[in-house]
């Protein structure tokens, strides 16, 4: 049977369409106006001082890595359960990522570990938001500044999430830590086809972003070529091609306008699933969280045969996903060390099973999704 119920679905319509052939037809599709209206639109809509645009989330990552320092040589202190990407972006800056395990009810990473991972090389801590809830932030920012340790936010599932930080609720992206780091992948909220976006409250930092993401070219193209005096530009430090294009910020700036119902209608269905799936244990929301519910990760029961409970659904023409990967389980990351037991990670990986969730699901749709599951449960 064909699939009838995606695991995800971007929703793009004439809107996205329209600005992609306005930008077009202006003659500049590279990195230029419209980028730099979406980083102004973004800070708007986080509230975050800086923003800057790059190419995807890995590369976002990559980039705050090396802004805070880290090199060759470093330890950076993170997840398993996440996308191999989070590990790999530690690996690109020569460091090596030291995994410790996650909490069983949030699937984000245990503050309680972190503190027996730290040595003498241990540079930063990079925190993943996973699946759009917010990591406890007010556990980890107590270490990290009794160690000198650097925070990078691994927000790429996280748009529209909020947390209550010092008394006032936050959306992810005021940097709590030193740089936050959003994809803009299909997958994820909102989306500009691929895309990712950092936020700082430095504008040192940010302005080194700036000249990262173009070859390390000291002006840039939209400067340059708005001048009525000629500019030679210079290479002051060596740089990567991570730029994001204008037909892709104008489709952003698009989807941040389609935010709110976006976020609306997507807690709406998390909220459904949680009060009527039975037999599977729902994903928890501490109360000082609002997860956007990027993606909605249920528990089977002990001993279910997950990849048989995901055959029956597609044989229902509904699609899911395993729970989220653990990268040390992955050939490519078969050299880093396990220093620490990642029991939890594991775990949630083989007993996890991502449900359909996206704004144009019907209630429906959902229903049917939720009769599929508790049939193949025999509940």
């Amino acid at each position: 049977m064909s699939v009838q119920i995606p695991v995800a679905k971007p929703w793009l319509g004439e809107e996205e369409a329209s600005a992609a052939h306005r930008c077009i037809l202006t003659g500049w599709v590279t990195q230029g106006p419209e980028v730099a209206a979406f980083e102004r639109e973004w800070c708007e809509m986080t509230g975050a001082p800086h923003a800057c645009a790059v190419s995807n989330c890995t590369t976002a990552l990559h980039l705050a890595l090396l802004a805070v320092g880290v090199k060759p040589g470093d330890e950076v202190i993170t997840v398993s359960h996440s996308y191999i990407a989070t590990a790999n972006s530690i690996r690109y800056c020569g460091a090596m990522p030291v995994f410790v395990d996650i909490e069983p009810a949030t699937f984000n990473i245990d503050p309680t570990i972190i503190e027996r991972a730290i040595t003498p090389k241990t540079k930063a801590i990079l925190a993943v938001h996973q699946m759009g809830l917010p990591c406890d932030m007010a556990a980890i920012m107590p270490i990290a500044r009794k160690h000198g340790l650097k925070v990078v936010e691994d927000a790429a599932c996280a748009i529209g999430s909020e947390i209550l930080w010092e008394g006032r609720w936050q959306r992810i992206g005021v940097p709590i830590g030193d740089v936050v780091c959003f994809s803009l992948h299909p997958r994820k909220v909102i989306t500009t086809g691929d895309g990712g976006m950092i936020t700082t409250a430095s504008a040192a930092m940010d302005a080194h972003f700036r000249l990262l993401r173009q070859h390390g070219m000291s002006v840039s193209d939209r400067v340059r070529h708005g001048s009525n005096q000629v500019i030679f530009e210079d290479y002051p430090i060596m740089g990567y091609n991570y730029r994001m294009t204008d037909p892709q910020a104008a489709i952003g700036r698009e989807q941040l306008k389609r935010l709110p119902a976006i976020l609306t209608r997507r807690r709406e269905l998390g909220a459904r699933y949680t009060t009527q799936l039975k037999g599977v244990t729902p994903p928890h929301q501490p109360e000082w969280t609002r997860s956007n519910q990027q993606s909605y990760c249920a528990r089977l029961p002990d001993g279910c045969d997950q990849m048989a409970v995901m055959q029956a659904m597609l044989d229902d023409g509904i699609s899911t996903r395993r729970a989220v990967m653990c990268a040390h389980r992955e050939a490519a990351c078969a050299d880093i060390p396990c220093l620490f037991s990642l029991h939890e990670s594991e775990r949630a990986q083989d007993t996890g099973i991502i449900l359909p969730l996206y704004p144009q699901m019907t209630d429906a749709d959902q229903d049917f999704v939720i009769d599929s599951l508790h049939r193949t449960l025999k509940l």
